[in-house]
């Protein structure tokens, strides 16, 4: 009897043993295989759902009328990256699209007033992602304007006004400067890029390699890219949908309606100022940022233009 015992007993343990050992088999296998049920089929979905495939370019690309040697493979290597960069990067060119229905409006009418093709807009957009930022260099703006520049053609540079900061003023001072520079070198593509490296070095690289095309030219790497980006950020915010962006009219920003207030005398505090229309002083410096400080100077009593949103717009908190 206890010999039998025994036996029950062993047979006990193996069968234990036998369903702990197949378990363990079981889940080894499901680790290896991925979940098989929903999980599964939520992955298989994503997939389908979301892509990522190389950029298949435009054959027929051209900056500012000029084409782009696309006969040459080094060339399109270069414009593949900015392409992929800029399409992939989908949080920035939503940004920029969104940006672009509000500022280009304002941008678009003096590029043709002077004469600048209309595709200096996506330079802009390449130089500052339409804000106004100030880079470590200290340019500054949406145009990315030097000090020295925005002074030498005509704006008002110190610590009360800082007319690189006003988007219609910074606008005429790039026309000027392009224009310029496409005279003195014959093209626009080589305004762009001097826009970027500044002439003297755009002059200097020029003369050394004996060439006269910006596509010929070896440069450093952020002017060596610089057009090529400029180029990609063109395609993509012309033509969205193409590259897999669905944006609605309500999904852009736009621009608040404003009136000009003109002034020739100094303004000792702009929170006071802006609270005789029904404003509060965040809201003055978001439509006026170049004026810098509290208050305005005009020792000299030069006449500024100052842009008040239209009554009601914005509903202050008390």
């Amino acid at each position: 009897m206890r010999v039998i015992k025994q036996i029950l007993m062993l047979l006990g343990v193996i069968f234990v043993v036998s369903t702990l050992v197949f378990a363990v088999q079981q889940n080894q296998d499901a680790s290896v295989k991925g979940p098989q049920t929903e999980d599964n089929e939520a992955v298989k979905n994503v997939a389908e759902e979301y892509t990522i495939s190389a950029i298949n370019i435009p054959d027929n690309l051209n900056f500012a009328g000029e084409g782009v040697p696309q006969e040459d493979p080094e060339i399109m290597e270069r414009v593949d990256r900015e392409f992929l960069v800029n399409t992939y990067w989908q949080s920035n060119a939503v940004l920029l699209m969104k940006r672009a229905h509000k500022y280009f409006p304002v941008i678009e009418p003096i590029l043709k007033k002077n004469g600048i093709p209309e595709d200096f807009k996506y330079l802009a957009v390449a130089e500052s992602g339409l804000q106004n930022v100030v880079s470590p260099a200290g340019a500054t703006g949406f145009w990315q304007i030097m000090k020295a520049t925005g002074r030498e053609y005509g704006l008002e540079i110190n610590s009360n006004v800082d007319e690189r900061y006003h988007l219609a003023k910074s606008t005429e001072v790039a026309c000027q400067y392009l224009k310029k520079y496409k005279e003195a070198y014959g093209s626009w593509t080589l305004a762009a890029a001097s826009y970027n490296a500044g002439p003297a070095a755009i002059k200097k690289y020029m003369n050394l390699q004996q060439v006269d095309s910006y596509y010929d030219l070896l440069l450093g790497q952020e002017t060596g890219r610089y057009v090529f980006r400029i180029l990609a950020i063109k395609e993509i915010l012309t033509n969205p949908e193409k590259y897999g962006y669905v944006l609605e009219k309500e999904d852009l920003y736009e621009a608040v309606p404003t009136f000009h207030v003109e002034l020739d005398t100094a303004v000792s505090n702009f929170a006071d100022f802006a609270e005789e229309y029904g404003i509060n002083y965040k809201i003055l410096k978001r439509h006026n940022p170049w004026l810098r400080e509290p208050h305005l100077n005009n020792a000299s009593r030069k006449k500024y233009t100052i842009e008040i949103p239209n009554k009601g717009f914005y509903r202050m908190s008390r």
